[in-house]
């Protein structure tokens, strides 16, 4: 007989929104197989699990595969796609906001240096 294992799954369809779920499956679970078991392919038809190109997971923050084994305590975390660039995004927001408001140096107190 396997040991069962406890496995923790986690997608964002949203912004600002978590679907978690704990699964408890057997030992020598894949990825593929704990998504299938978990439901969460059933309630979110948006990910693409056999188009290699489109589905991104991980395990604790780290690049995994549909046939990855997992272990106990794993923390699977399902990754959708950017719409915006990082860094575009940022140096927007950065104009608009303005370079005397934001970064190390916004805040001065009355009487100090610059910088300071």
């Amino acid at each position: 007989m396997s040991a069962a294992i406890t496995i923790t799954l986690l997608y964002s369809p949203a912004p600002r929104v978590v679907d978690e779920r704990t699964l408890r499956c057997k030992a020598g679970t894949t990825v593929e197989q704990a998504l299938d078991q978990s439901g969460l392919l059933r309630d979110h038809p948006d990910i693409a699990l056999h188009d290699t190109d489109a589905f991104v997971a991980g395990i604790w923050g780290r690049k995994t595969t549909p046939n990855h084994v997992l272990r106990d305590l794993d923390r699977i975390e399902i990754y959708r796609a950017l719409t915006v660039d990082p860094m575009v995004a940022r140096r927007e927001r950065f104009q608009k906001q303005g370079a005397g408001r934001t970064g190390l140096f916004s805040k001065r107190r009355p009487g100090a240096k610059p910088g300071y």
